[in-house]
């Protein structure tokens, strides 16, 4: 069966994005930003590798699922379809139709389409943010890949939505960490069932 990931990038206090969803304080660059490109090429938007001259598949990913605010974001950018390479899930209540022939809404029952989606044959699902769809997938996140920066934000978008709530701790277990020279760490979990 396939696992859902929720691959991410969070400050140290648990922000994703500030309030009006920009992540524009994340530096690009630094000795993660190649680390991650080789291991996770799947993950950068399609534009971006278009302009690196990336054409290599996923190695752990063939579908993302996005929440509409994340999906908005690459809207912002200019494309209605961020990571054409990979097979495009939008969660949303609100969006009628879809967005671009590559992208299927979700609008109802994400987590019985998750389940649907890891019965099927392929690389890992990919939950690409944003944090309210986190926790509303929490019964079904298998993995936490944390890319987390040295920084204070303060206040935003927590990384599994304002006032989150579970009916009961859900307990994850460190797979794998490294912490790189520009003081970027990523931490890789895995649930406990």
């Amino acid at each position: 069966m396939r696992k859902l990931t929720y691959y991410v990038a969070s400050t140290i206090d648990g922000f994703i994005a500030t309030e009006r969803g920009s992540v524009d304080f994340f530096p690009v660059g630094g000795d993660h930003g190649p680390a991650i490109a080789a291991h996770y090429p799947e993950t950068l938007p399609t534009k971006v590798r278009e302009a690196l001259g990336m054409d290599k598949p996923g190695t752990s990913f063939d579908t993302v699922v996005m929440g509409r605010k994340t999906h908005d974001f690459g809207v912002r950018t200019g494309t209605s379809s961020p990571y054409a390479h990979l097979r495009q899930f939008v969660v949303s209540t609100t969006v009628a139709e879809r967005p671009d022939p590559d992208v299927e809404v979700i609008a109802a029952d994400p987590i019985a389409r998750v389940r649907e989606l890891k019965r099927e044959k392929g690389l890992g699902i990919w939950l690409c943010g944003g944090g309210e769809l986190a926790q509303a997938l929490m019964p079904e996140i298998d993995q936490i890949f944390l890319r987390m920066y040295p920084i204070v934000l303060g206040k935003g978008r927590p990384l599994f939505g304002a006032g989150a709530t579970l009916p009961e701790a859900t307990r994850f277990r460190v797979l794998s960490s490294r912490i790189f020279e520009d003081g970027v760490a990523f931490i890789k979990y895995s649930r406990i069932r």
